[in-house]
């Protein structure tokens, strides 16, 4: 592993910390004891192998939410670093804010900013808004499944091309399931297609994950992330998967 692995990879770790600390200052209220209080949770994956290949992945992410009244606020940031013989073949930094506003037990509007820095996918800066409304088909305490859908606006600078602004609609899906009392799994899923190219330019982003408590703070998960766009800049592919096993530490 050289030098600027090492570095990269100390970045990785301190910047998962630092949103960690982050979260933890706002979330001082014990969540098991106020349904009001942020609920948050720090992760870190890794993946490394030598021998015939050597190859290097490490993701962490930071992920909070609250949830008063008729309100439910989301955020969460992450970023992954990877290498395969000293190549580098993964280097992103992802947002997202999300706000709901329930008017019943099940119908809500939302307002929705993701932002993602990509360089091995030759994304300058993708910054993209979208309101609209959802409905939870299924909310109970085991098992919540919505669907949402509205216009958005996406600002994207790609590798070497000049800022661009276009529209797009935005068809998401989150399925959530509290296994047991230790073991959750969640799917998601969205569609974002440009509207003036509705059918040759969109992005595809699905994830799977499955969590286990191994104690009051610390789990144990496995993510599944892929990310497609039809339209990926010149000699790049299409499609990026990960798959990744790691620790969060629940606060």
């Amino acid at each position: 592993m050289n030098e600027t692995t090492i570095r990269n990879v100390c970045r990785i770790v301190l910047g998962a910390s630092a949103l960690a600390g982050g979260c933890y200052l706002t979330s001082a209220a014990d969540p098991l004891a106020d349904p009001t209080a942020w609920k948050s949770s720090a992760a870190i994956s890794a993946a490394l192998t030598r021998g015939n290949s050597e190859t290097l992945m490490v993701n962490g992410n930071v992920l909070s939410e609250k949830k008063w009244g008729r309100n439910e606020l989301s955020l969460g940031a992450g970023v992954t670093y990877g290498e395969d013989e000293d190549s580098v073949n993964a280097s992103a930094v992802n947002g997202f804010a999300q706000y709901n506003r329930l008017f019943s037990d099940r119908f809500y509007g939302y307002g929705r900013v993701d932002a993602l820095h990509d360089d091995v996918a030759d994304v300058d800066y993708r910054v993209a808004l979208s309101p609209g409304v959802g409905y939870y088909f299924i909310k109970n305490e085991k098992i919540t499944l919505s669907g949402e859908a509205g216009p958005g606006i996406v600002f994207e600078r790609l590798h070497n091309m000049d800022d661009e602004a276009y529209w797009t609609a935005r068809f998401g899906e989150k399925f959530t399931w509290q296994i047991n009392d230790r073991s959750r799994l969640w799917q998601t899923l969205d569609y974002v297609p440009r509207v003036d190219a509705w059918d040759e330019d969109y992005v595809l982003t699905a994830e799977v994950g499955i969590e286990t408590d191994i104690t009051n703070h610390l789990s144990l998960r496995v993510v599944a992330q892929d990310v497609y766009r039809s339209l990926p800049p010149e000699d790049r592919k299409e499609n990026d998967f990960r798959l990744m096993a790691g620790v969060a530490y629940k606060f």
